[in-house]
């Protein structure tokens, strides 16, 4: 019996992603623990390997496709003794049963709108049962009002891509919809259509606006804005702010980075970003009430102190997680962070690097920004937001001084760590910032 080969679930937030690209072709013998594609995730590009083992009978999900749900078929494989027939045979049945489980895995508000869309396109799509069509694309449909089963696709397998509805817009707007079906275009007005897309733009705004690039949504960047949209909306935020005095801290930094070796397994170089992990780090253990998530059944009080670090990359962010951050030297740190950051600009972090954390620290200091507030990346209860370091004026001893001065602000989940509980945990990383060897204790 024919073998389907489902989309993996590669984190726990994934709930749709891209196929890169297939590695292996139709007729190709397939052994278990090889590798079959690569699919791109909110996250990075992984690899996917083959579980069972045949021949690749049929490739049902073309290299570049985007918006393929998680466990839906992306190919057939043919065990002994069967034939391509029998991959074909399966190809139709394997294609359109994952509708109801892709729905069902996936969280209702991203998954309600497009598969109704589905269903509503699907009883005018002649024989064919459905009309394939990228996200970009029905987005464009319904904000221009035409009708999906009017438009022929040019993309893989009949899919009906942007360069379609550009050409159905050039045309006239033949495959608009008859003004009755208007309130179905209108139906989406709910919760659930307003958090898959709160600033939607409707096309004649954008025709206002004048010339513009559209830059279609990777799956990364819409998994960023679903993800921190429900934060902004379920999670009550608060904010404090702290400025550190960092003279002492860079002082030592240079005096660190002049005794490492040039070359070797030795050799460092310390960052400003090098010691906030560690101070963080060591704040959080002598604070582990900060050290928190919420969840419905309880509070989770982590025992090991991991920090994600946010890093830009391209298309995004990724938070690539220093583990056990409290009991690693500064110089142990700086190389695992550089490690983590070059892999997460290829693409190349392991699951296991970047899912999980119980903390966050996103510094934008080396842009020259001098204060900002992040937002939570939960199910994290915090995250720590770091300026750059700049001379102030500061009073010692009721008189002014100059000092190399750096604002850190403190986003906090209300439901997991109270005000007290943040200014505390703010204190103690002050504390340890201002005085470098407190991080050696």
């Amino acid at each position: 019996m024919p073998i389907n080969v489902l989309m993996p679930a590669l984190s726990p937030t994934m709930t749709e992603g891209k196929l890169a690209r297939w590695l292996k072709k139709e007729g190709d013998t397939i052994k278990s623990g090889q590798v079959l594609c690569e699919i791109e995730t909110d996250k990075a590009t992984m690899e996917v390997e083959a579980v069972d083992e045949g021949t690749l009978g049929k490739i049902l999900v073309a290299a570049g496709t985007e918006g393929v749900k998680v466990n839906a078929p992306i190919a057939v494989i043919l065990v002994e003794g069967e034939s391509a027939g029998a991959a074909s045979a399966a190809a139709p049945a394997a294609t359109a049963a994952p509708a109801s489980p892709a729905a069902a895995v996936a969280p209702a508000p991203v998954a309600a709108a497009p598969v109704a869309a589905v269903a509503a396109s699907s009883s005018a799509a002649g024989d064919a049962g459905r009309v394939f069509v990228s996200p970009l694309a029905r987005r464009m449909a319904e904000q221009s009002g035409l009708d999906l089963s009017a438009i022929k696709g040019s993309g893989p397998n009949g899919r009906i891509v942007k360069a379609d509805i550009d050409a159905a817009l050039a045309s006239g707007g033949s495959a608009r919809k008859p003004a009755a079906a208007a309130p179905v275009a209108a139906a989406p007005a709910t919760p659930a259509a307003a958090v898959s897309a709160p600033a939607a733009i409707s096309a004649a705004s954008i025709a206002a606006i004048g010339p513009h690039k559209l830059v279609p949504l990777s799956t990364m960047r819409r998994v960023i804005a679903r993800r921190l949209t429900e934060s902004k909306q379920q999670v009550p935020h608060f904010y404090l702010t702290v400025d550190c005095e960092i003279d002492k801290l860079l002082a030592g930094r240079a005096a660190l980075n002049a005794k490492s070796p040039e070359k070797g397994p030795g050799a460092f170089k310390l960052s400003v970003n090098d010691f906030v992990i560690k101070a963080v780090a060591v704040a959080l253990r002598q604070v582990p009430a900060a050290n928190a998530s919420y969840s419905d059944d309880g509070l989770l009080m982590w025992d090991n102190v991991d920090i994600s670090v946010a890093v830009a990359i391209p298309g995004g962010l990724i938070t690539p997680i220093v583990r056990n951050a409290d009991a690693k030297g500064l110089a142990q740190i700086s190389n695992e962070m550089k490690d983590l950051a070059a892999r997460a600009k290829d693409g190349k972090l392991k699951p296991e690097e970047f899912q999980g954390g119980g903390f966050s620290i996103s510094n934008l200091g080396m842009f020259g920004i001098k204060e900002f507030a992040a937002v939570i990346n939960p199910p994290q209860g915090a995250i720590l937001a770091v300026g750059a370091g700049e001379q102030r004026p500061v009073v010692r001893n009721g008189a002014l001084a100059i000092a190399t001065v750096m604002s850190c602000t403190l986003s906090v989940d209300h439901r997991v760590v109270d005000g007290a509980v943040g200014a505390e945990f703010l204190a103690a990383f002050k504390r340890i910032v201002e005085d470098p060897l407190a991080m050696l204790l």
